[in-house]
């Protein structure tokens, strides 16, 4: 027992000998510096550029007109442009309504005639339109023997 405790007492001197060492200590210092300079200038001399395509108004549905604008800008060039187009049918019609209305009857056919349409139709109904002051069997005796008055046909575009 004796040697148990002489064993002890060693490990105990040699575990406070180490317990009265000084603590290690590290120590550890870092200096850093950074510097930046930006510098930026924007500078605006004109406002955007801008097309404005014109206003054609068409509203008044007695006019036989249709109308199309547009416009195209670039960061040089703009362009801007508007049309109108005549509807020759819709006058047609307007002018022979017209004529029918005050009581002219042959002159509104006559008017409805000048389409190659409305001309074919009136001759295959045994109708023939008008012509010279003529009308029925005598209208269609002066478009045989004058062709060249018939109205040209029309050709669509596809």
């Amino acid at each position: 027992m004796k040697k148990q405790i002489a064993a002890a007492s060693i490990v105990l001197a040699a575990f406070s000998a180490f317990a009265q060492s000084d603590p290690i200590i590290t120590q550890s210092t870092s200096d850093s510096k950074t510097s930046s300079t930006s510098e930026s200038t924007t500078t605006v001399k004109s406002p955007p550029p801008s097309a404005i395509s014109p206003a054609i108004t068409v509203i008044n549905s007695d006019i036989c007109v249709t109308a199309a604008s547009g416009a195209v800008q670039t960061q040089i060039l703009g362009i801007s442009m508007g049309i109108t187009e005549r509807d020759y049918n819709c006058e047609r019609l307007k002018l022979s309504r017209s004529l029918y209305d005050m009581g002219m009857k042959v002159a509104a056919v006559s008017v409805m005639c000048q389409d190659r349409r409305v001309f074919d139709s009136m001759m295959a109904a045994g109708t023939p339109c008008p012509i010279d002051g003529k009308i029925g069997a005598e209208a269609k005796a002066v478009w045989e023997e004058n062709p060249g008055r018939i109205p040209r046909p029309v050709i669509e575009k596809k």
